[in-house]
């Protein structure tokens, strides 16, 4: 097992990561608060994990389950209140701890419930796709859903701990493998050009689920994150170079309706068409822009957008972006391959342009 910290101050926490640590309960029973548990997941994971959790937890905890439908169509806040019916009908107080056993979407919306729930309740994630591993179970975004906007109601609300089993890869299929590489390779674009060179060299060991370099990719996404994470909890700052890719990918999973489109591959697509604007602004070269498409190619990923979608489709979703000044969308780009810069773009005709000739790029 390794493990990595998140400095918070008095709020921070350890990441755990290694293969079987499912079975290793002493690690999440040291986060957990009382005797109250109340454990989150969908049905899809239900039957691979929750019965094993549940019995090695109910000798100490009164454990009690969530199991919600899969799938980001899911991420509302009808749903959410799911997860409310089950605390209050189990008479869950203060002192009960969630525990997200999923992907990003249980992640999210768990973390949303615990940071809601009589104003604030302990939580742990347990994510079991790569996405959620190397993303979105670090930082403490949570959020759902609207149908005008991707995560736009949310809260930041920390966890007790992460704990990241890499055997749960194993039952991952292979779209949602490649769709969690794309959240890797945004690390790699934004934060290391030698984790993007390593990325080139190992990608086909990656999508052969190679255990030794899935840990690798992994505890160093996990640690490039936790970093930008200490020093911007809440995104006033550097934080948002964690969105690379993520406004025009945004723009299409909100224009295509939630889960047609998995997140990793609407974000494949916004980080090409990002690395084409920093080409065209004249900060990265044809090269690297080309560098940047090609990995995602070799990841499975999605690397054109929707056939149908215009600049104007694009333009009136970006405008409903947390990101954005009144004034400005902005954007995340790249000023080298391997770092990253905020872009407050006041000019739709220049978006719109490099939208129009995106597809021109990859014939």
């Amino acid at each position: 097992m390794e493990s990595l910290q998140v400095e918070l101050g008095s709020r921070s926490y350890p990441i755990y990561i290694g293969e079987g640590l499912l079975g290793q309960m002493r690690l999440l029973k040291k986060h957990i608060a009382s005797t109250q548990i109340l454990i989150v997941t969908n049905e899809t994971i239900a039957p691979l994990y929750l019965d094993d959790l549940t019995l090695q937890l109910t000798p100490e905890f009164d454990v009690q389950t969530s199991i919600l439908p899969d799938g980001e169509v899911y991420k509302t806040l009808g749903y959410l209140n799911h997860i409310f019916d089950s605390l209050l009908e189990t008479r869950c107080n203060r002192q009960v701890t969630l525990i997200a056993l999923g992907g990003g979407v249980i992640g999210d919306m768990t973390g949303f419930a615990a940071a809601s729930y009589q104003r604030g309740v302990n939580f742990i994630q347990i994510p079991t796709t790569l996405l959620s591993q190397v993303d979105s179970s670090v930082g403490g975004k949570t959020g759902v859903n609207h149908r005008l906007g991707k995560n736009m109601i949310g809260a930041f609300y920390q966890p007790q701990c992460v704990l990241i089993d890499t055997s749960v890869l194993t039952t991952l299929p292979a779209r949602e493998l490649s769709a969690g590489l794309a959240e890797v390779i945004k690390y790699g674009a934004i934060c290391s050009i030698e984790f993007f060179e390593w990325l080139e060299k190992n990608m086909d060991k990656l999508l052969s689920k190679d255990v030794h370099a899935l840990t690798h990719a992994i505890k160093t996404s996990c640690g490039m994150k936790a970093d930008v994470v200490a020093q911007d909890e809440k995104e006033s700052g550097v934080r948002a170079t964690l969105n690379f890719g993520h406004t025009f990918g945004h723009a299409i999973e909100t224009h295509m309706g939630y889960g047609e489109w998995l997140h990793g591959e609407a974000v494949s697509v916004g980080m090409c068409m990002a690395a084409d604007m920093s080409n065209k602004m004249g900060w990265i070269t044809d090269a690297d822009s080309a560098r940047v498409i090609r990995l995602c190619e070799k990841a499975n990923l999605p690397t054109k957008k929707p056939a149908g979608m215009s600049s104007s489709d694009f333009i009136k979703h970006m405008k409903v972006d947390k990101k954005n000044t009144s004034e400005s969308i902005r954007l995340i780009l790249l000023n080298k391959l391997g770092k990253a810069v905020i872009h407050d773009c006041l000019d739709d005709v220049q978006i719109t342009r490099v939208i129009d000739l995106f597809d021109e790029v990859q014939s």
